[in-house]
């Protein structure tokens, strides 16, 4: 949508491409697949097991299984696997594979040496034990984080919702889960009034500091915007008698 490669477009295309396709995604839930059909109730205790005994398990090839299995229900649902793959390898499985790489070494997981390298005189020792460690605690976040996102793709988010106060979750919590993903839906629209509002003042193509002030100004005002938002939402949801019970 935004091709001019200057500061201001490139993160609004950023923060509107992946804002756009975390909320539609909904549209996965809609569809007729295996998963979708399954009453959100039994998927939520049958997803909720699942991660439970990912836990305790101790073999990657056993979460292996558990991922292919993973990948096979998001075909069976049918979801786009790049779709999915994209939504399950960024932020935590990426995050967790830096935290496991330090595992690896002989000074933090004592064990047999499988390779041995130098860089700058310092010797450094991989271990099998530090390897299998690390296998299994990157398997284990990438698996349990797959099926949670599986989960929140293929059942529509105000069933996910009701199904956590079924479960004897907090009303607190769940309400404001709900208003959360509804507020974005108007963080989308705000942030591209905003953008097309600052083209047509600034024109296309300005100098990147000016694009960075202009943006870092634009966060602050819709920070305090939102927090007017917040007031005005639960003054008025007041004066329509609500007691804490949507």
């Amino acid at each position: 949508m935004f091709k001019n490669n200057n500061f201001i477009e490139r993160s609004i295309a950023g923060v509107l491409s992946f804002l756009k396709e975390s909320v539609f995604s909904d549209e996965y839930a809609l569809k007729k697949g295996f998963l979708q059909s399954i009453d959100p109730k039994i998927k939520v205790v049958l997803f909720l097991l699942v991660l439970i005994a990912m836990l305790f398990i101790r073999h990657s090839i056993i979460l292996l299984y558990f991922y292919i299995s993973c990948l096979t229900f998001a075909w069976l649902s049918k979801i786009s696997i790049k779709f999915f793959l994209k939504r399950t390898w960024v932020f935590i499985p990426l995050f967790s594979l830096f935290i496991a790489v330090p595992a690896l070494f002989s000074v933090f997981t004592p064990g047999d040496a499988i390779v041995t390298f130098k860089i700058a005189k310092a010797s450094f020792i991989i271990t099998s034990q530090g390897l299998s460690g690390a296998i299994l605690f990157v398997m284990r976040v990438v698996t349990s984080v797959s099926f949670a996102v599986l989960l929140s793709i293929t059942t529509r988010h105000f069933e996910l919702l009701r199904t956590l106060r079924v479960f004897k979750i907090p009303q607190v919590f769940v309400m404001t889960l709900g208003m959360c993903y509804r507020y974005i839906f108007l963080f989308v629209e705000i942030v591209e009034n905003t953008y097309i509002a600052i083209k047509s003042r600034v024109g296309a193509k300005i100098h990147y500091k000016k694009g960075q002030h202009i943006v870092a100004w634009n966060i602050a005002h819709l920070w305090a915007r939102s927090c007017q938002f917040n007031e005005d939402v639960y003054k008025a949801m007041l004066s329509r008698g609500y007691k804490g019970e949507p």
